[in-house]
């Protein structure tokens, strides 16, 4: 029971009322409202993203001319973004950049009715420029930190030039941010200096860094190593002195190549950009330092075939894995056909018709909150009531709503471990016998059955309806077919049924991962190979149990000697790493 509704046992509002009268909660909605969107705001803030505005709102311009900040976004990560970029882009009427180098999580910091220009489709500066003079705060992007190896100098002069004020936001630079998540330390107790080197143009005189006890960083050499190593050779740098590449820094495509300059440029063909080139002594660090790309499923992607709501808190756990997650929606939650059954089940639950009021998934929970929104209802009305949820996830989602379940299994979550687990009635102990469920239009009886032999009066009713989601985009369904996944997490029976219908059945190379016995046996019988089983039903284990699985195959392939390979790298055709 929530302490809410527990403080609130001698507040009989909600309780006392025959009947529910939205007009008479208008100032509890009002308040509720307010404290939404409060929370909102704070949940926002803490997922990193603005909370979303009700309805677009007209573009901001202020009094006189408008002003540029320009803002760097960090080396790919999108979590390498600064507090104080996040509010320039919240605040921005008119963010310039280009996209085909934003990682789209940064964009989702910016208004609903944020102006969004490409630098592809014109000159930056003429793009700020005129939203600027136009009364409009700008914004405009670059990839790390603007005054290492961007254009700010270029840009921002002509800026002053045009008479446009403006202001710098740093960012978290690739000189630092890549080689941390190489692990490889730009200095130590021997290692005291670092040289940065931006060779995109060429005609370097390498001379000027050949000293052997500075760590050098090497940018926009990409297309230039074999130049950029003889140069040092020939400059004085013995051609052992340990040196790495790194493309794709600080995204889960991160790759790190370790060499020396004799072989750094054979040895790192073929790698994808943008990369950096680290030279010195420092480099040793990395095979005790290498945090980044050793994480269980680094790279892995894998699709998560979960209603969007729900596939949120795993997806986030994924990530933490390493891992790229895919969000596909098998099924898509609606309302149901007929409304009024649930209006009667709420009006009942605060007029004391219920002993115990049963949640058996998180979308029940959600429904429920919706309807006491409608009516200006909280977690107040759940005063006097005995609340059971069927697992952790469904009794977070209620904790949130600020109900504390006064019944969770403590073994398998599910109907059946929650029945198990059910008290009998008793007449003397329970003054009233019913036991609200709010469903799914297509529930098992399971639970009703046994609640219903323990003396129990169950009331089942139609919370929410699923229904098969439409197929995913032609390229996520050639990527499932054709061995583009590494891993598939399964959640339930209906997950295996719905993705093979809307998609197809993956393919033998990616593995297949499932909450329980019961969806492992519904994967088989559609011919797929189980290589996961959580040790509890929850999707938090699943995802651990997949960390794991991922763990173990790294370990194994490193001891035989093999080459580091993801599950989608085995299938035929698909590009090999040395």
């Amino acid at each position: 029971m929530s302490p809410a509704a527990k403080s609130a046992t001698d507040q009989s509002t909600a309780a006392d009322q025959s009947t529910i009268d939205p007009a008479a909660s208008g100032e509890a909605a009002a308040d509720k409202t307010a404290a939404d969107k409060t929370a909102q705001t704070a949940k926002a803030a803490k997922a990193g993203r603005p909370a979303k505005s009700e309805a677009p709102a007209a573009p901001r311009r202020t009094a006189g001319p408008g002003t540029v900040a320009i803002v760097g976004m960090g080396p790919g990560d999108p979590g390498l973004l600064t507090l104080r970029a996040a509010a320039e882009l919240e605040r921005a009427d008119t963010v310039v950049v280009s996209r085909a180098h934003c990682p789209a999580e940064i964009l989702t910091h910016c208004r609903p009715d944020a102006e969004i220009l490409d630098t592809a489709d014109g000159d930056p500066v003429k793009l700020a420029a005129r939203a600027a003079k136009a009364g409009r705060r700008v914004v405009r992007l670059f990839r790390g930190d603007p005054g290492v190896a961007c254009n700010y100098a270029a840009e921002g002069g002509a800026l002053a030039k045009a008479g446009v004020p403006f202001e710098v936001v740093p960012g978290v630079s690739s000189v630092t941010a890549v080689p941390g998540y190489a692990g490889i330390p730009l200095t130590d107790a021997a290692n005291r200096e670092i040289r940065v080197v931006d060779a995109s143009e060429g005609g370097v005189d390498w001379e000027r860094f050949a000293a052997p006890d500075a760590t050098l960083v090497v940018l926009g050499a990409e297309g230039a190593v074999a130049e950029v190593c003889k140069g040092l050779v020939a400059a004085g740098r013995p051609d052992s002195t340990p040196a790495a590449m790194t493309s794709l820094g600080t995204t889960t495509e991160q790759e790190t190549v370790v060499s020396t300059l004799a072989r750094l440029a054979p040895d790192t063909k073929g790698m994808e950009t943008p990369a950096l080139i680290i030279v010195g002594d420092v480099v040793n660090w990395r095979d005790k330092l290498s945090w980044f790309e050793t994480k269980a499923l680094f790279g892995w992607r894998v699709l998560v075939p979960r209603t969007k709501e729900q596939a949120a808190s795993l997806s986030d756990q994924l990530r933490g894995y390493g891992a790229v997650p895919d969000e596909v929606p098998t099924i898509s939650v609606e309302p149901p056909r007929t409304p009024q059954q649930m209006e009667r089940a709420v009006k009942g639950l605060v007029t004391g018709r219920y002993e115990w009021v049963v949640f058996t998934s998180t979308n029940a929970v959600k429904a429920i909150r919706e309807k006491f929104t409608d009516y200006g209802l909280d977690a107040r009305a759940f005063a006097g009531l005995k609340v059971a949820a069927v697992g952790e996830q469904t009794a977070a989602a209620l904790v949130e709503f600020g109900v504390h379940p006064d019944l969770t299994p403590s073994g398998e979550q599910s109907g059946e471990g929650l029945a198990r687990e059910w008290p009998p009635y008793d007449e003397d102990l329970d003054p009233i016998n019913r036991v609200l469920l709010p469903r799914a239009d297509i529930a098992t009886d399971v639970l009703i059955a046994r609640l219903t032999e323990l003396g129990w009066e169950c009331e089942d009713v139609t919370a929410y309806r699923t229904v098969r989601a439409a197929p995913p985009p032609a390229p996520i369904r050639e990527a499932i077919k054709g061995g583009g996944f590494d891993a598939v997490l399964f959640t339930s029976s209906s997950t295996v049924k719905n993705l093979i219908g809307i998609a197809g059945k993956p393919h033998n190379v990616t593995v297949i991962a499932v909450i329980g016995p019961q969806t492992a046996k519904t994967a088989e019988e559609y011919g797929l190979r189980v290589d996961v089983m959580a040790d509890k039903p929850s999707v938090s284990a699943l995802a651990e149990a997949l960390a794991e699985y991922g763990a173990k195959r790294r370990a194994a392939q490193i001891e035989a000697g093999d080459p580091l390979r993801k599950p989608s790298q085995m299938r035929r055709g698909a590009r090999r790493r040395k």
